[in-house]
C-alpha cells in the first residue's frame, strides 16, 4: 500500500530531524549551545532551507558501529537565502557522535561546496565537532583531504565563511582556515592542532582550551579569527553583516545600497583630527568614520595587528575596501602581523570585485632585531605582492607620514594604484627628518663649532623640501593634492571615474607570493 510507504517515509523524515536524539539535543541545550538546526534557522530568511542528503548515514561496521546509526551522520547540509541572496551551507551537528567526521559527511560537505561553486553563491561552514571521527580511521582523514581541495577549489570564485561555534581540532582546524573569514563565538569556540593534554605532555605546559585556542586567543594572537561573536545570535549576525558587503561570486560586483549621505558632504573638522606634532598619535578610524556613507564601519580583524585597520565601508551606496596605518597602536608602523592582514585583505578585495581604498600614515616597517630574524623582509614583502596583484580600481590618500618602503607597501603610485591624493599634512621621504639628518650630515654636525644649532637648520632644511606632498605631486606621483574637507566626494568622483576600469596581465597558471 502507498499508505505505508508514506508513513515509512514520515517516520523516517521524523527521525532525521531529530539527529541524536531528544538527550543528545537537551544535552547540547545545557551546555548552552543551540543545535544545528537552531542554528540554520537563526542564519537564513524563515522558511527559506532546503535540505540535501537528510536521509545519509555512514555504511561502517567495524567497532560496532553499525549500531550507531543515525541519519544526516553529524552534518547537516542545504541551501536557502539569507537577506533574499542565496547561499549552500553545512553545519556539524554535534548531537550525532559528537559531530565527528565521517565518509559520507564529507561527501555531504563537498557536494554542497560543489553546488555552491556552480551556481556561484557563498557557502558557509557551522563547526561544532570533535574533528575525525576515530571508527573511520583513513575513510575519515580522507574527507578532511577532499573538503581542503573544496576549499581551495572556490578560493577566489565564491565567499567562503566559517562560524566556529564549538570545538574544532588536529585536521579539522584547516577547512575552517583556508576560507575567507572566521567568526568564532566566545567561550564556546576552541580550535588547535594539539590540544592541552598533549602540549602538557610533550612541553610540560599547562594551559586551558580557551587559552590555547579560545576566540579572543585567536582574535588577539594568531589572527585565525576575524571577529569574535559574545553568543550565537551575534554570531550569525556578523554573517549577515558580511553577506551584505560582499559580491555572490568573483564575477559580480558587490551590493549596491541606497543611500541618504550626500556624495559631496564636505568634513571642514577633518584636519583639525591630526595633531599640529607629527610625533603625537591620533585614531585613524575617526578620519574613516568621516568618510564613509552615515558614518558606518565594518572592521575587520579588529583585535590582531591594530597598527592597521581593515575593513569594509560604502561610498555612495558602493562598497570599498579601506586598509589604514593606526597611529594609535605603534605609531602606525608596519610589522609582520599588519603585513600579513592587509595583503589577505587586499587580495580578498581584489577577488571579489571591491574597489581599495588606502589611508597612509606610516613611519616606516618595525625596526629590530625580532622583527627580522621574524622575517619581516618575507612577510613584508607580501603586502607589496598583494598590491601589485590587484587589478580592481586603487586609490591612495596620504595624510601623514609616508616613509621609506613603508610609504611605498601602502598602495604607492607605481605599484599600480590608479589615484593617489595627499593631504597638504603630509610628508613623503626616505626618511624622517631627524633620521636622514643625522645620517646624510653626520660628518658636518660632528665637525661643526655649534652642533645642536646646524642640526636644527639640516632638520629644518630637511623637513622644508620633503615634509609636505608638493614635491611628490611635481613628479606626478601624487595627482592631486586636495583640501581634507573634500574626501569623501573626492573618493567618490575616482570611483565612478574608475568604475569600468579593465586590466589584463600576462597569462600565467598563479604568481608566486612569498608565502
Amino acid at each position: 500500500m502507498h499508505s505505508d510507504k508514506i508513513k515509512n517515509f514520515l517516520h523516517k523524515k521524523r527521525e532525521a530531524n531529530q539527529s541524536g536524539g531528544q538527550d543528545k539535543i537537551l544535552s547540547q541545550h545545557e551546555k548552552g549551545k543551540l543545535t544545528a538546526r537552531e542554528r540554520i534557522d537563526l542564519l537564513l530568511d524563515e522558511g527559506s532551507f532546503t535540505e540535501i542528503d537528510a536521509l545519509a548515514t555512514h555504511h561502517y561496521h567495524e567497532f560496532d558501529m553499525q549500531d550507531k546509526k543515525f541519519f544526516g551522520d553529524g552534518v547537516i547540509t542545504g541551501y536557502g537565502n539569507i537577506n533574499g541572496r542565496q547561499v549552500f551551507l553545512f553545519a556539524y551537528d554535534f548531537t550525532v557522535l559528537g559531530g565527528t567526521l565521517s565518509e559520507m559527511g564529507a561527501k555531504k560537505i563537498t557536494k554542497a561546496m560543489d553546488h555552491a561553486v556552480r551556481v556561484g553563491c557563498p557557502v558557509i561552514g557551522i563547526i561544532d565537532s570533535g574533528g575525525a571521527r576515530i571508527q573511520e580511521g583513513i575513510l575519515s582523514l580522507d574527507g578532511f583531504s577532499d573538503i581542503f581541495y573544496h576549499n581551495q577549489l572556490a578560493s577566489g570564485v565564491i565567499p567562503q565563511i566559517t562560524a566556529s561555534i564549538g570545538p574544532s581540532a588536529g585536521g579539522a582546524v584547516y577547512s575552517p582556515a583556508m576560507t575567507d573569514f572566521v567568526i568564532m563565538v566566545d567561550k564556546l569556540a576552541t580550535m588547535f592542532v594539539t590540544g592541552p593534554e598533549v602540549v602538557k605532555t610533550v612541553l610540560g605546559e599547562e594551559v586551558s582550551f580557551d587559552e590555547l585556542g579560545g576566540a579572543m586567543s585567536h582574535a588577539k594572537n594568531s589572527g585565525v579569527a576575524h571577529f569574535v561573536a559574545k553568543n550565537e545570535y551575534q554570531c550569525m549576525d556578523y554573517v549577515k553583516t558580511l553577506l551584505s558587503y560582499i559580491p555572490q561570486n568573483n564575477t559580480e560586483g558587490p551590493p549596491i545600497v541606497l543611500t541618504n549621505d550626500d556624495p559631496n558632504r564636505l568634513d571642514s573638522n577633518l584636519i583639525n583630527i591630526i595633531p599640529e606634532n607629527s610625533l603625537q598619535p591620533y585614531d585613524m578610524k575617526e578620519i574613516i568614520y568621516s568618510i564613509v556613507d552615515n558614518h558606518v564601519f565594518f572592521e575587520i580583524h579588529e583585535l590582531f595587528a591594530q597598527n592597521i585597520v581593515v575593513g569594509f565601508g560604502r561610498l555612495n551606496g558602493r562598497t570599498v575596501g579601506i586598509v589604514a596605518n593606526q597611529p594609535m597602536s605603534l605609531a602606525g608602523a608596519l610589522d609582520i602581523d599588519s603585513s600579513n592582514k592587509a595583503a589577505r585583505f587586499v587580495r580578498f578585495c581584489d577577488c571579489f570585485n571591491i574597489p581599495v581604498i588606502t589611508l597612509v600614515d606610516t613611519p616606516g616597517y618595525m625596526p629590530g632585531t625580532n622583527q627580522e630574524h621574524s622575517g619581516i623582509i618575507r612577510h613584508g614583502s607580501k603586502l607589496l605582492y598583494a598590491y601589485c596583484e590587484a587589478t580592481v580600481p586603487k586609490i591612495t590618500i596620504i595624510i601623514g607620514k609616508a616613509y621609506g618602503g613603508a610609504y611605498i607597501a601602502m598602495g604607492s603610485k607605481n605599484l599600480g594604484t590608479d589615484m593617489n591624493y595627499a593631504w597638504p599634512t603630509a610628508q613623503i621621504a626616505v626618511l624622517g627628518s631627524e633620521a636622514a639628518v643625522k645620517i646624510m650630515n653626520r660628518k658636518e654636525i660632528a665637525s661643526a663649532k655649534d652642533p645642536e644649532a646646524l642640526k636644527k637648520q639640516l632638520v629644518d632644511n630637511f623637513t622644508e623640501k620633503f615634509a609636505n606632498p608638493y614635491v611628490a605631486a611635481s613628479y606626478g606621483t601624487i595627482d592631486s593634492v586636495i583640501d581634507p574637507a573634500e574626501t569623501r566626494p573626492v573618493l567618490i568622483r575616482a570611483l565612478e571615474a574608475l568604475a569600468n576600469k579593465r586590466e589584463k596581465r600576462i597569462p600565467r597558471k598563479h604568481g608566486n607570493i612569498n608565502l
